[in-house]
């Protein structure tokens, strides 16, 4: 990304910065395939205890984690169940099927989340052998497609008591669960408290180039491990990335207040525009809106390029913007100047 371009596709395309490269550059390695990479293994015990969870793995992408969970939690011929906007069923090019034989039924949600009730409603009877039989719940927090949105952990409870009822395992996908942590003032232990798994990415709000964890069962790990060689996550000398992950754990969390206040802004500012029909309600860092349907977006899109802002369309009429670490105070008046003044 260039010094004039304001780029706010995603919170995915940030770089690490000076301290976190100097951090990166001085972290003790070993071959992760043996078990021998210590800054692996510090940051996989770290994100553990933070959680209160048994153990932790560490793994190349967020797809990776969750399709892992997936497969421990199910059996070929089952289902999962998700929302209809989960980024599992969406965004993970059908891994679900591809990897564990398992079928999605889906959950007609509002924003990315559902409510218990529903979930109660759509859990296949056991004893009828002719239907998949209904083996894990899936939830992702905060929610992408739903625009950032945060899950009311009550309701995340009650979730829970339908699964232990049905004897169904519950994975969290956390890709942005840090935002949700900040956002809603939670702490990291309610949901190690309340899932059998859990994923967390390090590249998207939290900064660092590369990188997810999955935790859970000291047991569920050590299976993890022979899943994740399988699909081709097993790394060599991977501490100096595991590095970038424990210092964004250290230093950029509490920021991310930050990108929740611009995202905010720059909703405000969008409401005023003339081109704007409809935000979405913005609690964390990504933004949904949708023009006026006379509207195309694609000029939408050209104006901002003009002045070197960059968006993405999610389809469906919906355009995202995701605000980040590398956004600033000084992009962030540019930005609003730039949608004030847009032409009609």
């Amino acid at each position: 990304m260039s010094k004039q371009e304001i780029n706010l596709i995603s919170d995915t395309i940030t770089r690490p910065t000076p301290e976190m490269l100097n951090f990166m550059m001085q972290a003790e390695v070993g071959d992760d395939v043996f078990g021998a990479d210590p800054t692996v293994i510090a940051l996989q015990n770290k994100i553990a205890e933070l959680f209160g969870m048994e153990a932790a793995l560490f793994f190349p992408s967020g797809t990776m984690a969750n399709q892992t969970a997936i497969k421990l939690h199910t059996q070929p011929a089952e289902q999962l169940i998700c929302d209809k906007w989960s980024h599992v069923y969406n965004y993970e090019s059908g891994g679900a099927s591809f990897h564990s034989g398992v079928s999605c039924k889906l959950i007609d949600g509002e924003r990315g989340m559902f409510k218990a009730s529903q979930l109660a409603g759509v859990i296949n009877d056991p004893e009828q052998y002719y239907l998949p039989l209904s083996s894990l719940v899936v939830v992702e927090n905060t929610t992408n497609k739903g625009g950032g949105a945060c899950w009311d952990y009550s309701e995340l409870e009650k979730i829970k008591r339908v699964c232990s009822e049905n004897e169904l395992s519950y994975h969290l996908d956390g890709a942005r669960l840090f935002n949700a942590l900040v956002a809603k003032n939670e702490s990291p232990i309610q949901y190690g408290k309340l899932f059998d798994s859990i994923s967390i990415c390090l590249s998207k709000g939290l900064g660092a180039p590369i990188g997810s964890l999955l935790l859970s069962s000291s047991e569920n790990i050590h299976r993890a491990v022979r899943i994740r060689k399988l699909f081709g996550g097993g790394m060599r000398q991977v501490g100096y990335l595991a590095a970038a992950g424990i210092y964004a754990l250290d230093h950029h969390v509490d920021r991310l207040t930050l990108d929740h206040q611009r995202a905010k802004s720059l909703g405000k500012a969008l409401e005023q525009s003339e081109w704007v029909a409809k935000v979405e309600p913005i609690e964390t860092n990504i933004i949904i809106f949708k023009l006026h349907e006379n509207l195309d977006e694609r000029l939408f899109l050209k104006e901002l390029e003009k002045h070197q802002i960059k968006i993405i369309s999610m389809g469906e009429g919906k355009l995202r913007v995701v605000t980040h670490l590398d956004f600033n105070d000084e992009m962030l008046e540019k930005v609003i100047d730039v949608l004030t003044h847009m032409p009609n």
